[in-house]
């Protein structure tokens, strides 16, 4: 049933429609403001709670934030936007769910753990190519407390992470794409991942359990493209941290010459993990969306990269797969962003 055809379908797609990224913008709590990249964030809350009273129902808030920041970015209204694409970790997306309930936009629901953000714009982008859509909203969260309440244990323990383990970004991403060939920066192109299990059972090393995905996914980028990683201005992963970058550097670094020069981690990139107490680094669905929306697409823009490539690492496990012992598969989706 697999015949050459099916295989061709694993090839990096290269969009053929302009897909220009027409707005985007970031969202952010107290940690990821006081972060190396806090200055690049649209808005920022000192109150985990944003004066709800539910952390659930402060995520819904960052949700509405961002994508009503974004649409005043793009001078727009929500009628202009045919179809939005939104995700988060809290069951059922009920994040997104409930935080974009006012938005007069036919909404998709898409759970794909912290990978959610690039495979959201993958879609975007197809929808746009296909031509059955001209504007797509795509918009991602999480949130420190919410994730721990769900994953772990709720912060009213007191436990202790262990020194693998990553924080959840509190924060939320969105980015709005058309079909535009005006100069800006443009969805180039993208490459799905395949869901990889190492057999790793232990949820406080999560980028172990991710770091496979990401590596096959890049691996599979660059042989079937052709393209180089000297090409790119940076090349970064989702949220791995510390211990699944470096797994991933050295699965990747003979099997990918130069990569090693490009390469890095939004959930480094987003934490001075020596200064601040958030373990091996960032994580979550927020995580990848805040560096990409805030910082990544922002030096696109003013030319300070050409060339940029987002890999979002999600682990597909729940709260019930971790009770009952099983172990945590992964997946990885690319995305390629270039300055026109």
């Amino acid at each position: 049933m697999f015949d050459i055809d099916y295989v061709s379908n694993r090839q990096p797609i290269f969009f053929k429609t302009p897909i220009k990224i027409l707005s985007h913008a970031a969202v952010g709590g107290k940690n990821e403001k006081q972060g190396p990249l806090g200055e690049y964030l649209d808005l920022y809350c000192d109150d985990e709670k944003l004066s709800c009273d539910t952390w659930e129902n402060a995520e819904s808030e960052m949700c509405r934030m961002a994508l009503d920041l974004a649409l005043s970015k793009a001078k727009i209204k929500e009628c202009a936007v045919d179809f939005l694409i939104a995700g988060d970790l809290m069951n059922q997306c009920t994040g997104a769910g409930y935080g974009l309930s006012s938005f007069d936009i036919p909404y998709f629901g898409l759970y794909g753990a912290c990978s959610t953000f690039a495979e959201g714009i993958i879609l975007g982008g197809m929808m746009i190519e296909s031509g059955a859509a001209k504007c797509v909203a795509v918009v991602v969260s999480s949130h420190f407390c919410t994730a721990e309440r769900q994953y772990r244990f709720p912060l009213e323990y007191g436990s202790f992470a262990e020194k693998t383990a990553q924080t959840t970004v509190t924060g939320a991403g969105c980015v709005i794409l058309c079909n535009s060939s005006d100069n800006g920066v443009f969805l180039t192109s993208a490459l799905p991942g395949i869901v990889c299990d190492r057999g790793i059972k232990d949820a406080a090393n999560m980028g172990a359990a991710m770091c496979t995905a990401a590596a096959d996914t890049l691996i599979r980028y660059f042989e079937k493209s052709k393209i180089c990683p000297e090409q790119f201005d940076l090349v970064a992963t989702g949220d791995l941290g510390h211990e699944g970058f470096l797994m991933a550097r050295e699965m990747m670094i003979p099997k990918i010459a130069g990569i090693e020069k490009v390469y890095n981690d939004c959930g480094i990139m987003i934490y001075d993990t020596k200064r601040q107490d958030v373990g091996s680094g960032g994580s979550g669905c927020g995580c990848s969306a805040v560096v990409t929306a805030g910082y990544i697409l922002g030096q696109l823009e003013k030319n300070k990269m050409q060339r940029a490539a987002i890999v979002g690492t999600g682990a597909m496990m729940s709260p019930q797969s971790l009770l009952q012992g099983r172990s945590i598969p992964a997946v990885a989706h690319l995305v390629t962003f270039e300055s026109r």
